[in-house]
């Protein structure tokens, strides 16, 4: 019975997860589809309207069928709390259109909502990795060269009788207006009502190559070596551009809100010919609150124009997607700093789902503002310590191995105890698997896909609720067996037969949960504070966790081999109650933290390692599992004749 429920649950918690990334995800291509219409909107509006008024009225019609087209195309998409925005957003942007309005303001409004478009449903708009632009010449020459010539003025031998006739990559107007993504996605999909096919048998990587390769083509060598000269001599600039992917999305003309139009043709040639420089500078720069400060930025605006919802997943994302990425350095350097961020983010959440006075949310984002800045000097100010790097990564993995390594632990030694050394290869494999699981993930975090923090935080939640179930399960039972007579009676009893195949899989299945869960956190941390200067203290502080985890199971087993079977199953299960406890307080705020839990702030003490949160949903998961326990102990105990007369 208890085998089969526990297997029930397993399965609805691996549906549940895959659930979740597949319901947060839609089709990528309608998203892309919608964003070519915008792009396609801010570049060639200017080509409609002028001065206020229609100069081509072919291509004005164009302009309002495509910015209600891109409308309803966002209408569609799935529902997630940003789409509201967007859709307004997209409103705007037709009465733009419909009014006349002047390119610049049409063309930022476009580009504006393709970018938080991308954003709102997490769609990659950077290359996987660094474009090969070398590569990228052989590949043009072979397969563009004919039409658009072999510089790229759009006189290709082969482009003479078309119509329209091949794009100018050397028309330097034109250029400002599209960014490597928008090249991108023409080389993709191709452009319709033109010759311009899709290039779907070139691999991603030449298609990215391309992009910047092409997308250079306006610009001179004069323009790059001022770029690289203005790149080196202000830091300041690279605000502007601070990632690939910023490179990726941006066009002269949109660097031109922020910068002097020269400055932004010269870094935009620049760093078009040299992509490697942005990924140089981000191997080695610091982490910071940027994204905090800006998801923090649009929560408050958003709750200010009465959006509660929104607010509230804005919010949430500032602290998923902005603070947790550096929480394994800011621990290392100061985790009261830390938990004081924690503390104000979660405050700030509370009073959103209150729907408290605006000027409260205002005073609870001046506060994490405030914090926010406190981290980033923290964390600039210890960038290289080699101390802090070391440290942090011995104490991630104590602190994270050490809670999967005590179920483990107490499952072997339990076994060996009870003779039933057929049953150690399944635990074995459970928590081995876990491990290779846990090499896996560390590949697709870093290589495929970025896991966001949502995902990040329901795993473990879940993961925990369900290891926190079992283990409460598997205390009852050791306990009842610790009482007088019964673990002689329950040894005899199945002594002669081996382990059923349903237990045996029961004992994989949680030591496979109870590593796993401990793993896949711990590879997003090391993911999170790798730095190539910091890398030897980190696989020393890597190394020093492994071998004091390793001291602590030899001296567990040795402990349990010596301990009487009748206590040994007593304090075990009594531990392993403790763990229960323990996982449902972290998996319920895990689950908080996902946004799938109401977040009720209490006046208590945190107290990380126990699972302890200052909210009432945690203290009251804990509470249940505690009550469970005691009332499953006591039962026990009531129901044993021989235990009443000794107590």
């Amino acid at each position: 019975m208890l085998t089969d429920l526990l297997r029930r649950f397993a399965l609805m918690f691996l549906l549940t997860c895959s659930g979740v990334a597949l319901a947060a995800a839609p089709n990528e291509d309608e998203v892309r589809q919608a964003w070519q219409l915008l792009d396609y909107i801010a570049v060639d509006y200017a080509g409609a309207v002028a001065g206020g008024k229609v100069i081509n009225t072919g291509e004005y019609a164009e302009m309002q069928e495509f910015s209600a087209t891109a409308r309803a195309r966002i209408a569609a998409l799935p529902d997630n709390p940003q789409r509201a925005g967007l859709l307004k957003q997209s409103e705007a942007l037709l009465a733009l259109v419909q009014q006349h309005a002047a390119s610049d303001a049409v063309a930022q409004a476009a580009h504006a909502l393709a970018n938080d478009l991308l954003a709102a449903y997490g769609v990659s708009a950077a290359p996987q990795k660094v474009p090969n632009l070398k590569e990228a010449v052989g590949v043009y020459a072979a397969q563009c060269a004919s039409c658009h010539g072999a510089s790229g003025a759009g006189d290709g031998a082969a482009g003479a009788q078309l119509d329209p006739p091949p794009i100018a990559f050397t028309d330097s107007e034109r250029a400002a207006q599209r960014s490597p993504l928008a090249l991108y996605e023409a080389i993709s999909r191709g452009v319709a009502g033109t010759a311009m096919p899709a290039f779907a048998q070139l691999t991603d990587d030449q298609r990215w190559a391309l992009a910047f390769y092409v997308g250079g083509m306006a610009f001179n060598d004069q323009q790059r070596a001022e770029g690289e000269h203005l790149w080196n001599s202000d830091k300041a600039l690279h605000a502007a551009l601070p990632s690939l992917e910023a490179l990726s999305r941006s066009s002269p003309a949109q660097l031109a809100q922020t910068l002097d139009a020269q400055q932004a043709q010269a870094i935009s040639a620049f760093l078009r010919a040299q992509p490697q420089t942005l990924a140089d500078a981000a191997a080695v720069k610091p982490a910071t609150l940027t994204l905090a400060r800006s998801q923090l930025k649009a929560a408050l605006e958003a709750y200010a124009q009465g959006n509660h919802k929104q607010a509230a997943s804005l919010a949430l994302s500032a602290y998923l997607d902005g603070v947790e990425p550096v929480e394994p350095m800011l621990a290392a350097r100061d985790a009261g700093l830390l938990r004081e961020i924690e503390s104000a983010m979660a405050a700030l959440r509370s009073n959103i789902g209150k729907q408290a006075a605006l000027t409260q949310i205002q005073s609870d984002a001046q506060t994490a503002e405030a914090l926010f800045d406190r981290a980033d000097e923290t964390l600039h100010a210890a960038r290289g310590n080699a101390t802090a790097a070391f440290l942090g990564s011995f104490t991630i993995l104590l602190r994270e191995g050490l809670e999967a390594l005590l179920v483990v632990i107490g499952m072997i030694a339990f076994l060996r105890r009870s003779e039933r050394y057929e049953a150690l290869p399944w635990v074995h494999a459970g928590w081995v698997l876990a491990l290779v699981a846990g090499g896996i993930t560390w590949a697709v975090a870093t290589w495929l896909i970025d896991i966001s923090g949502a995902n990040r935080e329901l795993t473990e939640g879940l993961s925990s609720i369900f290891a926190a179930v079992v283990l409460l399960s598997v205390g009852i039972w050791m306990h009842q067996k610790s009482l007088a007579g019964r673990w002689q009676q329950y040894l005899h009893e199945k002594m002669s037969a081996a382990l059923g195949r349903r237990s045996m899989v029961f004992l994989f299945v949680l030591a496979f949960v109870a590593v796993y869960r401990e793993v896949f956190e711990t590879i997003l941390f090391y993911a999170a504070m790798w730095t190539p200067e910091d890398a030897n203290a980190i696989l020393g502080g890597l190394a020093s966790g492994v071998a004091l985890l390793t001291l602590i199971a030899w001296a567990l087993l040795r402990l349990g081999m010596r301990l009487p079977i009748g206590k040994f199953f007593n304090w075990s299960s009594i531990l392993i109650a403790v763990l229960a406890v323990v996982l449902a307080g972290k998996g319920v705020a895990a689950l908080q933290e996902a946004g799938w839990v109401n977040l009720g702030l209490v006046n208590a003490p945190r107290i990380d390692w126990l699972g302890v949160f200052p909210t009432w949903q945690t203290l009251l998961a804990q509470l249940v599992v505690l009550l469970v326990a005691v009332i499953g102990f006591w039962m026990n105990q009531r129901g044993d004749p021989q235990a009443r007369r000794a107590a």
